[in-house]
């Protein structure tokens, strides 16, 4: 959400920015081309001025020096004139030893001339006839003042503009992030959902997002209601199926058979099987009880509860401990992390003989989990078979249980790493490694667990 934010406070911060600039630009160039036809209609009064104090005199075209204005007398005023004939060149006075330059072509000079003192000069010519001899008027005025007046309006213009341009960059941000809040706190929900903190979505929303919430909550209550169901018809299948399972056991060991020994021993083994699967499918669905859908695994919450269900599936007297930091939060689906442990534990109870330990431990990049049991534990030779790929676990060690499928595929799915090592406790240690980014959604991955 913030990255949103971010991209719509920079692209519209280099909106005004670039609509700003265009439009102080134009508005200068506007000023400018408008102060100049001003200007120049003054110009072409000043020469008409000039054409008008040309008199005649005893000696032909004379200028009458007291029809000119004072600042063509003072010098480097400002003002200045060039008055050209065939024969004849005046100057202006305030010109004193510079001349002036002359127009390409009559009227407005697009360029400004350079003129004494390094002043800048607006220069305009026009073409006359004077008592039938032709001349050539050329006045400028300085336009240094009003370049440098340009200056300091770009500079006031420019810090006005900065300034209104912070003002609105803020009133958009305040205003985007009051646009957005309805979709931050839609994400913030779905991220507590996510970690399993509430059960549906606010439907006090914009009339934009009632849809999509809609859709999701009802989507939710929809996973949450068939996979109540699962449970409950997994449940009932298995409870259903132990009466006749247990006649069916009755019967193979009944006398009639013992004529057929290899009939016999191999019904007893399918039987012996089909009750084993049974038995762990129900103990599955009994560990996993109720879960909210997306809900995370909370080790305080969750463990002591696991246990006092092993321990009541193993009620032999085992020493039954675990080990986690009690803030600790997995960022894995609740359902598979009790499937997981509980089948962990469930076959660590099956062949300890007297202690179980579930150690759960940060690590750099993710977590560590831990069982360790003091049973007979797994030949080294033996182990690189239990965890051949490809392979049903329960079914490479023969009579030790330790092969769950569910926990092979659960580390696999979750890019884990499981190994089997020597326990200090004297049996097998179970030890699965799992990276902390696997398994969160991306965009909404909760900070790292303290």
């Amino acid at each position: 959400m913030r990255s949103i934010q971010r991209r719509l406070s920079l692209g519209l911060l280099a909106v005004l920015l670039v609509v700003g600039l265009l439009l102080a630009q134009s508005s200068l160039w506007l000023f400018d081309l408008g102060l100049r036809s001003y200007l120049e209609a003054g110009l072409r009064n000043q020469a008409e001025t000039l054409l008008s104090s040309l008199v005649r005199g005893p000696e032909g075209v004379q200028l009458d020096q007291q029809r000119l204005a004072p600042s063509y007398q003072r010098p480097l005023s400002g003002s200045y004139f060039r008055i050209e004939a065939s024969t004849q060149l005046w100057r202006s006075r305030s010109l004193w030893d510079r001349e002036l330059p002359g127009g390409a072509a009559p009227g407005l000079q697009a360029e400004l001339g350079d003129g004494p003192q390094g002043q800048l000069l607006l220069v305009y010519r026009a073409d006359y006839q004077r008592f039938g001899q032709p001349l050539s008027i050329t006045v400028a005025k300085d336009y240094s003042p009003v370049l440098a007046s340009f200056r300091r309006l770009q500079y006031l213009g420019l810090a006005l503009g900065l300034g209104a341009l912070l003002l609105i960059f803020l009133l958009q941000r305040l205003t985007i992030r009051r646009a957005l809040r309805p979709l931050e706190q839609a994400r913030q929900q779905l991220l507590q959902l996510q970690q399993g903190q509430r059960g549906q979505l606010d439907t006090q929303v914009p009339q934009e997002l009632e849809p999509l919430v809609g859709q999701i909550n009802h989507l939710l209550a929809h996973t949450a209601e068939s996979l109540t169901r699962s449970r409950h018809a997994l449940g009932n299948l298995g409870h259903a199926l132990k009466t006749p399972l247990a006649v069916l056991l009755s019967l193979a060991a009944r006398a009639e058979l013992n004529a057929h020994p290899e009939l016999q021993a191999t019904l007893r083994e399918q039987l012996a099987q089909i009750e084993q699967r049974l038995s762990r499918e129900l103990a599955r669905a009994r560990l996993a009880g109720e879960a909210l859908p997306g809900a995370q695994f909370v080790c305080a919450e969750e463990l002591p509860g696991l246990c006092a269900t092993l321990e009541m599936i193993h009620p032999r007297g085992l020493q039954l401990s675990w080990q986690a930091p009690t803030d600790l939060r997995l960022p894995w689906e609740r359902d598979d992390l009790l499937e997981l442990l509980g089948n962990l534990l469930d076959n660590a109870c099956k062949w300890a003989q007297s202690q179980v330990r579930l150690t759960i431990a940060r690590q750099a990049a993710g977590f560590v989990l831990m069982v360790d049991d003091d049973g007979p534990g797994i030949a080294l030779a033996s182990r690189a078979a239990v965890l051949e790929r490809g392979t049903r676990l329960d079914e490479q060690v023969a009579g030790h249980g330790l092969g769950l499928g569910v926990v092979r595929d659960i580390v696999q799915a979750w890019d884990g790493r499981l190994q089997l090592l020597d326990s200090p406790l004297g049996g097998l240690r179970v030890s699965i490694e799992l990276s902390r980014a696997v398994g969160v959604p991306a965009g909404l991955a909760p900070a790292p667990a303290p």
